[in-house]
C-alpha cells in the first residue's frame, strides 16, 4: 500500500521547495541580521559614543563595586604640573597701597608697617609670538697693504641662502606634522605676527627640510626594521591628480622596545610590495591586522605574525545587539587584558616572570574562549554579525597565541593604529598631497615628530637643533641625532648680539 499524505516517508516537490525556502529564510535572515548591525555600528559612530566601555557580564552600569580613583597618582600628576608652571619664566609687579588707605581708619595714623611681602597671587598671561629680523653682521677687515680682506665666519644656516632660520622652519613643520595645521591656516597665523609668507614659500621651506631631514627617518626605519617586534598598519591619503583625486597610503611601522619608535611610508598602493620591501628577509614577529598584504613578511622563513585582540574585540561588541550572548567574550578577553595590568603593576612587564605569568593564567582563560567558540559557530549563521567574528577569531586563533611564547609580543596591534591618528587628523584638514614625492616627504618628517612626542621631546626644539646639524655630522654616529638619543643643542658659544 502506497504511503498516505501524511507518512514520514511522504516525498514530493513540495518538500523540496520547503526544504529550499527554509534554506533561503536562513541566509535571508543572516543578511538581515548582517545588516542591522551594520546600521547599528554606523549610527553609533556618527551619533553615539565610540567608547566600547561596558559594564561586566551580568552587571548593569553602575552595579557592583565601583573602581577607587588612584589618588596617589592624582596628586602626584598634580605636583608634575606644578613644577612645570614653576619653571615658568616669571615677572614680578609689586602694587602699592594707595595713598588714600594709608590712614588708620580706627587710630588714624599714618606710620603703617609693611607686613610681610604681601598677598601674593598669580596669572598665567599668554604672550603672542613674534617673528624678529636678526641681522647678522659679519666684521670684514683689511690690510693697509691692500692685498688681503678677511671676512669673519657667519652662523651655520641649515640651508645655504635660505633668508628663514631653522627655528622658523621647525615651527612651520611642527604645525603641520604635530598639531595638522594646514599651510592656509599658517598663512593667516603669519599674517597676524606681521610676516607676509605666502603657502607657496612654505611648501618649499616644507619639502626642502624633509630633504635635508631624510638620512634621519631613513635611519629611524632601518632601525625599526631590524627590531624585535613590529606594529604596522596603514591607511589612505588622497593625491592630487588631474581630473580627481587618486588613493596613495602611508604605512606605519613603530616599535615600543626598548625605546618607542615610529616611521612612517608613503606608497602609491596598498600592495605588500611596501611591507615587503622594509620587512622582508627581517625574523622576530610583526603585528598587524587581517590584512593579506602582510602574508609576503610572515610566509615560511619571515616573520611570525601575531593577530590584534582588540580587533576581534571590537568584532563581538559589534555583534551585541544582535547576540547579546557576545558580552561572554567579551569578558573573556577583558581577564587577558587584566592579566597584562596585574604584571604591569607587579613591575614585570617584558620579564621571564611575565612570560610564566600568561603561561599560568592567560593560557587557561584561552582555552575557555576556544571552547565557547567552537560551541557557538554552529548556533549562528555564517553571514551574520556574530558569525562573523566567530569566523575572524577562529580563522586567526593561533596568531591570536603568539603572546604566549614572545612576552615582547603583546596583546593588540593599537600601537600602530594610534600612530596614524596623525594622518587621519591631517587628511580631514589638508585633505591631500600634491604628488607622490611630497607624500614621501611627508611621511618622513611625520616620523620625527611622531617619535619626539614617543619620547617626550619637544619637536619644535629638536628640529631647530638638527637642521643646523645633519649636514656635518658624521655619518657614522647619526644614531646621535635620533630623537629619542638626542639631548637638546651643544652649548652654545659665546657670540656678539645687538
Amino acid at each position: 500500500m502506497a504511503p498516505g499524505p501524511d507518512s514520514a516517508t511522504h516525498d514530493c516537490e513540495w518538500r523540496g521547495k520547503a526544504e529550499a525556502l527554509e534554506e533561503k529564510l536562513h541566509v535571508v535572515e543572516g543578511q538581515l541580521s548582517s545588516l542591522k548591525q551594520q546600521l547599528d555600528t554606523l549610527m553609533r559612530r556618527t551619533l553615539g559614543p565610540k567608547s566600547e566601555k561596558m559594564p561586566p557580564v551580568g552587571q548593569e552600569p553602575g552595579a557592583g563595586e565601583e573602581k577607587k580613583p588612584d589618588w596617589e597618582a592624582v596628586q602626584r600628576k598634580r605636583r608634575e604640573r606644578q613644577k612645570k608652571k614653576a619653571a615658568l619664566e616669571t615677572i614680578t609687579t609689586v602694587h602699592p597701597v594707595a595713598e588714600s588707605q594709608r590712614t588708620c581708619p580706627k587710630c588714624g595714623r599714618t606710620d603703617m608697617k609693611r607686613v610681610g611681602e604681601g598677598k601674593v597671587s598669580t596669572l598665567y598671561e599668554y604672550v603672542p609670538a613674534r617673528i624678529i629680523a636678526h641681522r647678522q653682521v659679519r666684521e670684514t677687515l683689511a690690510c693697509a697693504c691692500g692685498e688681503c680682506v678677511v671676512t669673519a665666519e657667519g652662523p651655520v644656516n641649515w640651508q645655504e641662502k635660505s633668508r628663514y632660520a631653522p627655528s622658523m622652519v621647525a615651527h612651520l613643520i611642527t604645525a603641520k606634522c604635530a598639531d595638522s595645521i594646514p599651510l592656509y591656516r599658517l598663512e593667516k597665523e603669519f599674517q597676524r605676527l606681521g610676516i607676509p609668507l605666502s603657502r607657496s614659500t612654505m611648501t618649499d621651506l616644507f619639502h626642502t627640510a624633509a630633504d635635508v631631514l631624510e638620512p634621519l627617518s631613513r635611519r629611524l626605519l632601518d632601525i625599526i626594521r631590524e627590531s624585535e617586534v613590529v606594529h604596522a598598519d596603514e591607511t589612505s591619503l588622497k593625491v592630487q591628480a588631474e581630473g580627481e583625486c587618486r588613493n596613495g597610503f602611508v604605512w606605519n611601522f613603530r616599535t615600543t622596545w626598548p625605546a618607542p619608535l615610529i616611521a612612517y611610508r608613503f606608497a602609491p598602493s596598498r600592495s605588500g610590495d611596501t611591507p615587503r620591501g622594509i620587512l622582508g628577509g627581517t625574523k622576530g614577529a610583526l603585528m598587524v591586522d587581517g590584512y593579506t598584504g602582510y602574508n609576503t613578511v610572515t610566509d615560511v622563513d619571515g616573520r611570525d605574525r601575531g593577530a590584534c585582540h582588540a580587533h576581534v574585540r571590537r568584532y563581538f561588541f559589534d555583534a551585541m545587539k544582535t547576540a547579546p550572548e557576545a558580552a561572554e567574550a567579551l569578558a573573556l578577553i577583558a581577564k587577558l587584558y587584566r592579566v597584562e595590568s596585574d604584571a604591569c603593576e607587579a613591575a614585570i612587564a617584558g620579564t621571564a616572570a611575565h612570560l610564566e605569568l600568561r603561561r599560568t593564567k592567560s593560557r587557561g582563560i584561552r582555552d575557555a574562549l576556544k571552547a565557547w567558540l567552537d560551541a557557538q559557530q554552529p548556533r549562528h549563521p555564517p553571514k551574520s554579525p556574530m558569525g562573523d567574528a566567530l569566523r575572524y577569531t577562529l580563522n586567526r586563533w593561533d596568531e591570536l597565541g603568539l603572546f604566549l611564547e614572545n612576552v615582547r609580543v603583546p596583546l593588540d596591534n593599537n600601537p600602530a593604529e594610534a600612530a596614524l591618528r596623525r594622518v587621519a587628523l591631517g587628511r580631514k584638514n589638508f585633505l591631500f598631497v600634491g604628488n607622490d614625492e611630497a607624500g614621501e616627504n611627508l611621511a618622513g618628517l611625520y616620523s620625527l615628530v611622531a617619535t619626539c612626542e614617543a619620547n617626550d621631546v619637544n619637536p619644535l626644539a629638536y628640529l631647530q637643533d638638527v637642521l643646523t646639524r645633519v649636514h656635518t655630522h658624521p655619518n657614522s654616529r647619526i644614531d646621535e641625532l635620533l630623537p629619542h638619543n638626542w639631548h637638546g643643542p651643544p652649548p652654545a658659544e659665546p657670540g656678539d648680539a645687538t
